[in-house]
Formats: C-alpha cells, structure tokens, sequence
C-alpha cells in the first residue's frame, strides 16, 4: 500500500483553477501533491471533511501591506498583521517599503526588517523593495537578496524617509529594473495635478474628493504606460481608483506593453456619496470615488482590465485618524482592512454575479503571479498546501473588537458582510496563532 498522506480535505466544492466541482485534495510535506474526485480512496494521517456549507479555496496572497514594523511598530507589526491575515483566509503577505522605518530602500534595511519579522509571522510573508531617488545603484543587491519587486510613488508618499520620483528617474529605476526582470509597483498620482486642485482641509468629504481629482491618476498612468514602453520594464499601477485609467491601460496592452493594474476592496465596497462628512477612517490616497466610478472598476475586473484586488492595508494609531476633528486635511490616509478583505470583495462580488472561481483568481493567482511565487495562491498539484476554509452564505456584522489588528479603526465597523473563514492553513497545518508557523519568503526560493 502506498504511503499515506498527511493529511487529505474532502470537499463538496473545492475552487481549483477556473472551476468549482467536489474532489479530495491530499497534502505531503507541506505540498498538494494530488487532487482527485470525490470517490477517491486515499490513505492519510488525517482526513478533515468539509461541512455542507464550506468551500475549499486557496489561501488569498496580498500583495499590498503595510506591516510598518521596524520602526512603526506601534501602527501595526508582523505579528498582530498575520494574525489578522490568517484569520481572513490570507496565507501569503507582501510587505510594502514603507512605513517602516528604515524603509527597505537598500540590503542592510531589508535585513533589518527580516529581523524584526522572524519568529513571529502567523503566514508566509515576502517584501517588496524600495525605488527612490538615489538608489538606482541599490536595486540589484536587493534583487539578489530577494525582494519580489519594487515600489515608488510618482507624488508625497505621506513619510518624509520614502521621497517621491520625479521626472526621469521613473524611467531610469524602471530601466535598471527591466535589465533584471524586476516588477516596478506604481502609486500612480500626478503630483501637478494634485497641486492645481483645492487644498484639502476640514470635516466635508466632497472637499476632500476634489483635493485629489481623477485627472491625477490619469495623468500618473498615461506616464507610466510611457515609461514601460519605452524602457521595456514591467509596471504594475497600484490601488486604481478612476475607471477612466481603464482606457489607457487597454490600449497599452494592445500594444503589448507590460503593464497591470489592480484594485483594493474599499474602491469595490464603498461610494463618495454615502461617506458621511467626518468619517476620517474612509481617508485613502488615491480617494474613494462616486456610484458610478465604483461599477466602472467592477466591470474592469470583470473584462480583464484590473488584474488584481488588494487591501493596501495601511493602518495608523486611532488618534492619527483626527476621529474627533473628522479632519481630511490632517488625518492619516490609509484603510485599515486585512482581515476582512475576504468577505468585503465577496459579498459585493457575488451580488454582481461573480463566483468563487473569480474570487480566487483576484485574490490568490493573481497576486501570486505579480510576486513571482508560482507555489502560491491556487489549488494545483506541486503548490504549497495553503487552504482556506470558508462558509460563503454565512452572515456576520463586522465587529473592531474581534479583529487582530493593532488598532480597532476600520470603515468596515458594523457592516453586514457575507462570507466567514472557518479555518485557515498554511502548507497544510491551520493557523491557530500558536505558535507562529510562517516563513519569510525570497525570490526565486522554492
């Protein structure tokens, strides 16, 4: 008889590739090493059975999170981050260059995060570097010290330690990049545009919105696109906010230039209209646009257009939210979303059709091919055993006081979301928070 497994999920809907059908899914070593029908007899240390009411999809990959740890520590951190990642169903994080401090601009600062980190990651965990003015001579020694890619901003990033590119050096970091087969990941705003605009200020949410116009984005992309084209590198435009990107990005495509995009939950969830005036904890950068705007962003996610959805999670201490003032102008921009990313997408997904099968395209595969980690994000054989367990009619009523995140503040406060992760599993153990199971990922390790 053969060896057993170690461990083997039966499932009545397992969400493997572009379809959804019932299958046994078994695990050795960590890997899915056979996905077989349902009536397969197969041998394990341990059988977990699905409830009726379960789905076995694969464990989601964001690639866009601000842990903030060294240095920021008190805004969040990788073991208060992972545990609101597993308890959402995600397996995988990328974690942004800033805000930690120092950034991960050059090797010794990415050493320096991986020693924060280590210890005390509840899911895998891989980084992002750096581009920034004067770096371009740091980018290859953060590529072979395995980084997934890079990340600049084209306006103020909101740190003074991660300075925004300016004319010409976009093009010049993203030339060395393309040398190394490196992505190069996009905050996309026009900073002109931004200054030609009305400052932001006070309670009003419509101020806000007009501080940081479309036109802004626009502009950034259409700049983008330029640079991707002429340098041969591979651009990826970050939390797309304006639909009216969605044109540029199609026609760079027809033309072949290497170009992706993708958005976040919130630009999928909420609406400029139904922001109350005050309600700082909706503050992101690039802004929550109008009804109209948001259905846009679903149908390019729908057509093909947006590659990718996102938390940008990017969490701040309550007070640096201006909650009491309610002030725009001041208070920190960034949505603090990870554990809920999951059932925020999902219960706006499937009101607009979409299935379980679009779902983990967005938010596993996807993203687990813009980071170069094959292994990741599906149910395949050869793939890392990361599973989740998700209950997808099932109704809960969002509630601060159970998240793990550092900091209770989130917009999601109280909404009535569809769809809750049982349980969690990385390369076939579930996450239970202890002790933390997760490893710090590298380009190009297996």
């Amino acid at each position: 008889m053969a060896e057993a497994f170690d461990l083997v999920f039966r499932a009545a809907r397992v969400v493997a590739g572009a379809g959804e059908a019932a299958a046994c899914v078994a695990v050795r070593g960590g890997r899915i090493v056979a996905v077989e029908p349902p009536t397969a007899e197969l041998a394990a240390r341990r059988t977990v059975t699905l409830a009726d009411d379960e789905v076995l999809l694969p464990g989601l990959v964001d690639t866009h999170v601000h842990v903030n740890e060294p240095g920021r520590t008190a805004w969040e951190g990788f073991a208060t981050a992972t545990r609101a990642a597993a308890a959402g169903g995600v397996t995988t994080v990328v974690d942004m260059p800033l805000n930690s401090v120092p950034p991960t601009t050059d090797v010794a600062a990415l050493e320096a995060k991986r020693e924060a980190a280590a210890g005390q990651v509840h899911v895998d965990v891989g980084f992002w570097g750096g581009a920034v003015p004067g770096n371009q001579g740091e980018l290859a020694g953060l590529h072979d010290a395995g980084v997934l890619g890079f990340k600049c901003f084209l306006v103020d990033s909101g740190v003074e330690e991660f300075p925004h590119l300016r004319p010409g050096e976009l093009e010049g970091h993203l030339e060395v990049l393309a040398g190394l087969g490196s992505p190069l990941l996009v905050h996309a705003e026009d900073p002109q545009a931004i200054a030609g605009a009305p400052p932001a200020g006070g309670r009003r949410y419509a101020g806000f919105l007009a501080s940081r116009p479309a036109e802004a984005e626009h502009r950034a992309v259409a700049r983008v696109i330029e640079a991707a084209r002429h340098t041969g590198g591979r651009a990826h435009v970050l939390h797309l906010s304006s639909a009216g990107a969605l044109d540029l990005l199609a026609s760079a495509r027809r033309d072949g230039v290497a170009v992706s995009a993708e958005t976040c939950p919130h630009y999928l969830t909420f609406k400029a209209g139904s922001i109350p005036d005050g309600a700082t904890q909706l503050k992101c950068c690039p802004p929550i646009r109008d009804a109209r705007n948001r259905e846009r962003l679903w149908r390019g996610l729908a057509d093909g257009l947006i590659d990718l959805v996102a938390s940008d999670h990017s969490p701040c201490p309550p007070e640096l939210k201006h909650l009491d003032s309610g002030d725009f102008g001041t208070a920190w921009g960034g949505i603090a979303s990870l554990q809920v990313s999951l059932p925020a997408v999902w219960t706006a997904a499937r009101a607009r059709g979409h299935r379980l099968p679009d779902l983990a395209r967005w938010m596993a595969e996807s993203p687990a091919d813009l980071a170069g980690l094959g292994q990741k994000g599906r149910i395949a054989v050869g793939a890392d055993a990361d599973l989740c367990v998700l209950a997808p009619e099932e109704r809960f009523v969002v509630d601060p006081a159970r998240l793990h995140h550092r900091h209770p503040v989130t917009p999601y406060a109280g909404l009535s979301l569809t769809g809750v992760v049982r349980s969690t599993w990385l390369r076939g153990q579930q996450v239970t928070g202890d002790p933390p199971r997760g490893r710090l990922l590298a380009r190009g390790a297996a």
